[in-house]
């Protein structure tokens, strides 16, 4: 069964546990590809976005949900919360600007991100 998303694009599944497409604030089903252009389209209008600061084997990387949208940290910096316990700060470019994002406590990937007045 082919089914065309609200994007245009076909549904494509590439893991059994996953849907294969991300559905945005208005209820439209976007693919992988799609979900990455709408985040940085986000970022570029209102200079934040809430993303993921995970590890691979290549390091730290802050992400969208799908992972279709990949930046590498050039510093990340550990610190202490009162209230979660721990607190990483990452930094990061995208498109001429340097991004700033917080990720509170050791039980949650997400990061608040914000850009910054400094050019990359």
């Amino acid at each position: 069964m082919i089914t065309t998303l609200d994007c245009g694009h076909e549904l494509v599944k590439d893991h059994s546990s996953s849907a294969g497409y991300g559905t945005n604030g208005d209820g439209i089903k976007l693919c992988y590809n799609c979900c990455a252009e709408q985040d940085k389209a986000f970022m570029r209008e209102h200079g934040k976005n809430t993303l993921y600061l995970t590890k691979d084997e290549k390091g730290w990387k802050v992400t969208n949900w799908p992972g279709t949208l990949v930046f590498r940290p050039h510093y990340v910096k550990k610190g202490w919360h009162n209230i979660a316990g721990s607190r990483h700060d990452a930094w990061f470019t995208f498109e001429g600007h340097v991004w700033h994002a917080v990720q509170y406590g050791e039980w949650s990937d997400i990061a608040r991100c914000k850009r910054t007045k400094q050019a990359a």
